[in-house]
């Protein structure tokens, strides 16, 4: 993301506390920044829709998490969906507990940058969101998407179901088969598994386009549309 913040950390070339890093590499939980014990400052409220983004959530509603690069773009691409009822950006799958955004900018907490989705299942199916998940990224570029180089890119589905991880698997292998269907012989990168903790981001990053119209969004899929009839 090249905003100015994003702009300061890019220029301290994944250096923290005098200590370099390769920001494409994957640390160790002995390399990750300690963190801290309480979550974070973010916002309450869906700015646009005005839900809470913590809950209470209403009755039947899902949860799922996905990592696509920039969380910005991701996150309005599941807002604007129908039957999504709130969504939230944050950081998860990584070590370091309470991460700020600057310490996972800097490579050093193994988070991706993840949007949470809660979703009312009767007004959008699993695999509708699926369909946004593949279509709107590139799932096959390791550590990065786009320009956007680092860890933190890198694509995940991570769920809370056992139906929305059966079902995750069997999209990664539908995918990929319309990716060489259509000549794309790169493998997909993705990482799915069960949602581990996920952390608030702070209240600047939540809804970021809705509140910077002209802000950047660096997604860009391939181009491939996914076979959900397939699923």
């Amino acid at each position: 993301m090249q905003s100015a913040l994003m702009q300061e950390d890019n220029r301290a070339q994944g250096t923290m506390f005098g200590i370099p890093h390769d920001k494409a590499r994957m640390i160790t939980p002995a390399e990750a920044l300690p963190g801290r014990r309480e979550p974070i400052p973010t916002a309450t409220h869906h700015y646009v829709n005005g839900h809470p983004l913590k809950g209470p959530y209403p009755e039947g509603a899902e949860q799922a998490f996905f990592g696509m690069g920039c969380f910005w773009g991701a996150e309005r691409r599941f807002w604007q969906m129908p039957g999504v009822w709130v969504t939230a950006v944050g950081y998860m799958a990584g070590y370091t507990p309470n991460p700020t955004y600057r310490e996972v900018c800097s490579g050093r907490t193994g988070h991706a940058e993840a949007v949470m989705v809660v979703y009312r299942p009767q007004e959008v199916s699993f695999a509708d969101l699926l369909a946004t998940f593949w279509e709107g990224h590139d799932p096959t570029q390791g550590m990065r998407q786009g320009n956007d180089v680092g860890t933190q890119y890198r694509s995940g589905l991570w769920c809370t179901t056992a139906r929305q991880l059966e079902l995750a698997e069997r999209s990664r292998a539908l995918y990929q088969e319309a990716l060489r269907e259509a000549g794309i012989a790169r493998s997909i990168t993705t990482e799915i598994g069960p949602a581990p903790a996920f952390y608030f981001a702070e209240a600047d990053h939540q809804q970021y386009l809705a509140r910077n119209p002209g802000g950047y969004c660096g997604l860009g899929g391939t181009g491939v549309a996914f076979p959900r009839e397939r699923l």
